[in-house]
């Protein structure tokens, strides 16, 4: 795997011509596999011989993990995604009442009121740049940081530093030291943040899980705590700004998919959709484990190896999706992907991240129509990790070049 992470979409495509399970190295000389094929994937996520609870990672148990090994945090973290079982269901049940149907559904009208007040900032800060502005920056990213931030009680102040920290922990490119730094950093400002809430508990998920650790104390340790905060924070704001930002390179790169939406032969959540399949916010994702020496499609996955979850690949894996599964096509009827994840790990945030981005999607381009991006799409630098999907700037222009002033 590329530390560097780039457009995953032809290594993908070269890598399912050989088959829907491929052998990995991982940064470190560390060997992995990855799934991806969507048919193996999906038996994959939901098999019962799989396990996400680092006990059976191997070379992690043997010792031959550093600490600052880039992807360490993946398989350590103490919260839903390093839980299985009982420890899973306790877990995710605490923090699953912040994403309920209803809940979602409160939120609306608040997720409205952010998107324009942040069109308004995006308006501004192409007026500051001679009509140019970088939509990641001003629209993609405070959109999702500030639902999330504002579901678990976090003081606006520490918005900027945890979506750099966050960047750092998913980040496959960077060196122990700042691995190590970027984790402790996030310990320590989540720390703040759960302190605050302790002594000054609202109406918000951290206040919830304290209560619930304090009413019982087997419920939800400190580092459980802690871990469960910063799973929900990395999860809640980087995958739905990348679903955000990846939409609006498909339209702007698709101008007839855009007019079909226009001309209501398809819906925005349509868009939301296909582009989950076609440009999944998450490309590989870390980790789990076989319990038992495994056998998919054809190919032995040895117990306690780390798999990747290839959520790109298996968005355009034409077994599944046809000749055309690398085209952005919302006609193509219900989407069948896997990006939002399958099994009992399925994204809880699953309805909070479809409704952002449809909001902002059809505020985006109700408000301005002829949108399009600044800079050829090739030269927009990616993330420089195989984890997260994306790029790192979107420079638009709200408007055509003639009608800037």
């Amino acid at each position: 795997m590329d530390p560097a992470g780039g457009c995953p979409h032809a290594d993908n495509a070269r890598l399912l011509a050989a088959g829907s399970v491929a052998a990995v190295t991982l940064p470190g000389d560390v060997p992995g596999m990855a799934v991806l094929g969507h048919e193996a994937l999906k038996e994959f996520l939901a098999h019962p011989d799989v396990a996400k609870d680092a006990t059976h990672f191997t070379a992690l148990q043997e010792g031959r993990i550093p600490d600052g090994w880039p992807l360490r945090t993946f398989a350590t973290v103490q919260g839903m995604t390093t839980a299985d079982g009982a420890d899973h269901r306790r877990l995710r049940s605490l923090a699953g009442r912040a994403f309920t149907a209803r809940r979602v559904a409160a939120l609306r009208p608040r997720v409205e009121e952010l998107t324009r007040e942040l069109l308004d900032g995006l308006e501004a800060a192409a007026a500051d740049g001679d009509g140019v502005a970088d939509l990641r920056r001003h629209f993609a990213l405070p959109l999702p940081m500030g639902v999330i931030c504002e579901l678990l009680g976090v003081d606006a102040e520490h918005q900027d530093r945890l979506h750099h920290l966050s960047s750092q922990i998913v980040a496959t490119d960077i060196g122990p030291q700042a691995v190590v730094a970027a984790n402790r950093e996030m310990v320590e400002v989540l720390g703040q943040v759960a302190a605050a809430r302790a002594a000054d508990p609202g109406d918000d998920l951290t206040s919830a899980l304290i209560a619930a650790r304090e009413e019982d104390g087997d419920r939800l340790g400190p580092h459980e705590l802690l871990g469960t905060l910063m799973l929900i924070i990395i999860a809640g704001h980087e995958t739905t700004l990348n679903l955000i930002t990846n939409a609006v390179r498909a339209l702007c790169a698709h101008r007839e998919q855009l007019a079909l939406v226009r001309d209501g032969s398809a819906t925005w959540e349509d868009v939301v959709e296909e582009t989950l399949r076609w440009d999944s916010p998450v490309s590989y994702f870390p980790f789990r484990y076989p319990t038992r020496d495994l056998e998919l499609d054809g190919t032995t996955i040895p117990r306690g190896t780390p798999v990747l979850a290839g959520y790109s690949a298996a968005g355009r894996d034409p077994s599944a999706h046809g000749p055309g599964a690398d085209r952005f096509d919302l006609t193509r009827g219900p989407a069948r992907h896997l990006s939002l994840g399958h099994g009992p790990h399925f994204c809880m945030g699953a309805p909070l991240a479809r409704m952002e981005a449809t909001t902002a999607l059809r505020q985006l381009f109700t408000r301005y129509p002829d949108l399009d991006l600044a800079v050829p799409e090739p030269e927009l630098p990616r993330h420089a990790s195989f984890v997260g999907n994306s790029v790192r700037r979107l420079p638009v222009r709200l408007r055509p070049a003639h009608c800037e002033r």
